[in-house]
């Protein structure tokens, strides 16, 4: 297959990083771009490993971990379709990176990708722009694990996933319930949210019973009401 091709067929070409430059411009990243499966729970990158690519993720979810000091995995953040994997400019690797689902990326090699940054101020200012957003993301996730009620921390959990499954063409019918699968487990989501799995399982079971979402199974999640999901996220 043709470079050209690789991005031609892009699923989040207009989403991700390289979607401020023109096709012409692509010429420069089309040459060092290659497309790569990855199994779920395989991980990409670990923490303190020599930080030598970048990504576009084009498909699956991926978690950043940290190591805690008594030696447990911290979820510290998830990675989605068209989100941007790997730190330019970075000696070695912050985070570990791992599938949670099987994923596939566009790999370019670190210290090449720096130099189309260079030479690409458009791409570059997006970057630092997805870079400030996150850490946004990351400020915002620190107030709500000091400050919100287990119900809003896990409607809003389900709001996101929801929209994100929205995002990445997952609904079944434009109008009806949204049926997706978590890619988190009750342990994960307890682990990224700060609860136990005890509250997250008892959460969930809340919601089900008033009507709001449905488990059909498995990791499995039906958005019944969203008003509702949405009235419990924000609730005082």
């Amino acid at each position: 297959m043709a470079h050209h091709d690789i991005c031609a067929d892009c699923a989040v070409r207009d989403q991700a990083l390289c979607s401020s430059l023109s096709d012409v411009e692509l010429g420069a990243l089309n040459t060092l771009g290659r497309r790569r499966k990855i199994a779920r729970g395989q991980t990409l990158i670990w923490a303190g490993d020599e930080s030598i690519i970048c990504a576009n993720l084009l498909s699956g979810v991926l978690k950043l971990v940290a190591a805690t000091p008594d030696g447990r995995e911290q979820i510290v953040g998830l990675l989605y379709p068209a989100d941007f994997v790997g730190q330019p400019y970075a000696g070695q690797a912050d985070f570990t990176i791992t599938a949670l689902t099987e994923s596939e990326l566009c790999i370019f090699p670190r210290d090449a990708f720096e130099r189309v940054l260079e030479d690409h101020v458009r791409m570059e200012r997006l970057l630092l722009q997805r870079t400030l957003a996150a850490l946004g993301v990351a400020r915002t996730r620190i107030l709500s694990l000091a400050r919100k009620s287990a119900q809003e921390k896990i409607a809003g959990f389900l709001l996101d996933m929801a929209l994100r499954a929205t995002a990445t063409g997952c609904r079944a019918t434009p109008d009806g319930p949204m049926t997706f699968d978590l890619p988190l487990t009750r342990g994960q989501i307890a682990d990224v949210l700060g609860l136990t799995i005890e509250t997250v399982s008892r959460q969930m079971t809340r919601l089900k019973t008033a009507g709001v979402i449905a488990l059909p199974g498995g990791r499995a999640i039906t958005i019944s009401d969203p008003d509702a999901l949405q009235g419990c996220a924000e609730a005082a």
